[in-house]
């Protein structure tokens, strides 16, 4: 007879990978369902990285794979702006420019705004070939905070390495002025009265420049258009504005005007039309029709759509129709001048369209030259002023030229003439362009002016106006529950996206009816302040004198994890500004304290959502692989060796063959 006793597994294989499959899932549904699953982690600090030129100035061919690829958009919160004034006019310098300032300590440039180019670049030190600008070149070893973008990582857009594995970048124009150099990323700011703070922001650092760019005044280039090294779309990669911009050129007379990174509310009369961004990184617009004095052009709407279709771009000084658009525009608009006088153009290198007659005031010009009309889908319409398409007569005085001409190219161009006094908004989270007839000189005062910049909450060691005498006395409803503190720790400036916003706030209300109407509470704050109300949450509160005191937070939606310090000092400006309305059970409300809480040591992990999903699963996926390949060996071993742990028992009574011997 034999028995054997064979040792069991400690844990079935089937069940550990069912367990560890059920804990993947609980804890992504946990993130998903509760927008401070992120925030409940231990909090850390985190530090934050910081002459008329061109007929058709645009790239002659688009960006390459690597280039096409984007920065993950911005979410759904209250964010900043960086209200900026142009310089210079399209007669004396055929571009607007804006000043921006780059580097640690910054320095300052003078740059073409230009919605036409998705690289912004300065001429640098190192340039070899440079032209004589407005401010010196940039200095990299000056910046304690400029890096030079190394190949073979996420942020060499351009997939071009040189010699010393630097990534570099070129950009050529149709009317062959060039820019090429190295990529590097620094701080990049907007002015001091910029609600925008500065940004690390990738950016062409110029060695070689020809044409045109050689020539220019301006120092460089500030690239507005579509793109991953766009300014706009790395900007709104980061959260740090909304996904739209406005441009406002001065009119024929004032020159100048102003810029809007950033959201603006909407506004009355502006008319807008769709912007296909799949079509190209270039601004777009469906342009079917053009009428002069009501006139619509004899011209089939297709010649407006060939190659990439009408254009707008801000960086072109004029307007360039295909042959036969400019041909019937042309027609059309001189048989409206009646008594007007031809004359020379100012240059008689060019043909120039030139009329004499109409007097030195623009805003008479209307009674000589005929409006046009840009017909958009839908029947929307932009009416241009005689502005929109002449340039003044440099030698003649009271004589206009055409500043809409023939361009050889099929593409439809529309530069900044077009759009000189009118504010411009280019809405690219809602794929559409907004046109608005204004005084661009005056812009400020038709837009709603921003919120103020709030001083940081007072320190540990600074008294908080609830650190006064008559808020000193505690009445708890419950004496179990620990007092509140009343100080709210300084606010980390220097950090430009915060986890949270934790707030104290007392209201003229009692105990019974805050808690049995706390939901209405948080209601009507996500409401008022226009966030979800997933992500407003209750901490606690307790009674005092004749008070409630309440403490409750704001964090970033789900799809961020973050907010940027201006959008949660908007939020604070709101509630103590009182622009917050709750229902009349509440009484009034005081904002006591508030401070910003830091973004979890874990969010790192849902910045980027669907690749670190990825990378989890693909963790899991090996993990549950070792695991199997471990049992499997430890199961084989075990049965291997199972005779080892058999114990065999002999029957005495039987002789073995030795005894029998």
């Amino acid at each position: 007879m034999e028995r054997c006793c064979r040792r069991r597994p400690a844990i079935d294989f089937i069940t550990l990978v069912l367990l560890l499959f059920f804990v993947a899932y609980l804890c992504f549904s946990l993130a998903d369902a509760n927008p401070n699953f992120v925030a409940n982690f231990p909090a850390a600090p985190r530090t934050i990285e910081s002459g008329c030129g061109a007929a058709f100035m645009l790239p002659l061919s688009r960006s390459s794979a690597a280039a096409e690829e984007e920065f993950p958009r911005g979410s759904r919160e209250l964010v900043a702006d960086a209200r900026m004034t142009l310089h210079d006019d399209l007669l004396t310098k055929g571009y607007y420019t804006s000043r921006v300032f780059i580097g640690t300590p910054p320095q300052e440039f003078a740059l073409i705004v230009d919605t036409g180019s998705t690289v912004t670049y300065v001429p640098c030190s190192s340039c070899t070939h440079c032209g004589p600008h407005q401010d010196p070149q940039f200095k990299p070893d000056n910046s304690s905070s400029y890096a030079v973008v190394q190949c073979n990582t996420p942020e060499c857009k351009t997939g071009r390495c040189g010699n010393n594995k630097q990534c570099r970048y070129e950009r050529m124009y149709a009317e062959m002025s060039t820019s090429s150099g190295i990529l590097g990323k620094d701080q990049i700011g907007f002015g001091q009265d910029s609600q925008l703070a500065p940004q690390a922001l990738l950016f062409g650092c110029e060695t070689r420049e020809t044409g045109d760019l050689y020539s220019q005044r301006a120092d460089g280039i500030m690239g507005l258009g579509r793109g991953p090294l766009s300014l706009v779309d790395q900007l709104v990669g980061s959260g740090a504005m909304a996904d739209s911009f406005s441009l406002c050129y001065g009119g024929m007379e004032d020159g100048g005007g102003a810029m809007i990174l950033g959201a603006i509310p909407p506004l009355p009369d502006m008319v807008f039309t769709p912007s296909d961004p799949t079509r190209s990184n270039y601004y777009n617009l469906p342009l079917k029709e053009i009428q002069v004095q009501g006139v619509p052009l004899k011209v089939d709407a297709s010649i407006f759509d060939k190659k990439y279709g009408t254009v707008l771009d801000s960086g072109t000084t004029y307007a360039y129709l295909p042959s036969q658009a400019f041909d019937a525009f042309e027609e059309a608009v001189i048989q409206q001048l009646g008594s007007l006088q031809a004359v020379e153009g100012p240059d008689p290198t060019y043909h120039d369209i030139c009329y004499a007659g109409a007097g030195t005031d623009p805003g008479e010009l209307y009674k000589h030259f005929p409006s046009v009309d840009f017909v958009f889908d839908n029947n929307k319409m932009m009416t241009l002023a005689p502005e929109n398409y002449l340039f003044k007569h440099t030698k003649i005085p009271g004589a206009y030229c055409l500043g809409i001409f023939k361009n050889q190219d099929p593409t439809t161009l529309l530069g900044g003439i077009v759009v000189r006094n009118m504010l411009v908004t280019y809405d690219r989270a809602n794929q559409q362009i907004g046109f608005l007839r204004t005084n661009c000189s005056n812009l400020w005062s038709i837009l709603p002016p921003e919120p103020p910049t709030i001083p940081p909450p007072p320190g540990d060691n600074q008294s908080s106006p609830s650190d006064s005498p008559d808020s000193t006395a505690s009445a708890s409803h419950n004496e179990g529950t620990p007092p509140f503190q009343q100080t709210a720790s300084p606010a980390n400036l220097s950090v430009q996206e915060v986890g949270s916003v934790e707030l104290i706030m007392a209201l003229s209300t009692n105990y019974s009816t805050f808690s049995n109407q706390s939901s209405v509470f948080l209601s009507g704050m996500a409401r008022g302040l226009d966030v979800l109300l997933s992500q407003v949450s209750l901490l606690d509160f307790q009674e005092e004198n004749n008070q409630v005191i309440v403490r409750w937070v704001i964090a970033a939606d789900p799809p961020a994890h973050r907010l940027s310090t201006r959008s949660a000092q908007v939020i604070v400006t709101h509630l103590q500004d009182h622009q917050v309305s709750l229902p009349e059970v509440f009484g009034t409300y005081d904002l006591r304290s508030w401070k910003f809480l830091p973004l979890s040591r874990w969010s790192w992990l849902f910045h980027h959502r669907k690749f670190n999903q990825g990378v989890i699963i693909a963790a899991l996926v090996g993990v549950i692989l070792f695991l199997a390949a471990t049992c499997s060996l430890v199961y084989w071993y075990i049965w291997r060796y199972k005779d080892k742990d058999t114990v065999k028992y002999t029957n005495v009574e039987q002789a073995t063959d030795e005894e029998v011997l």
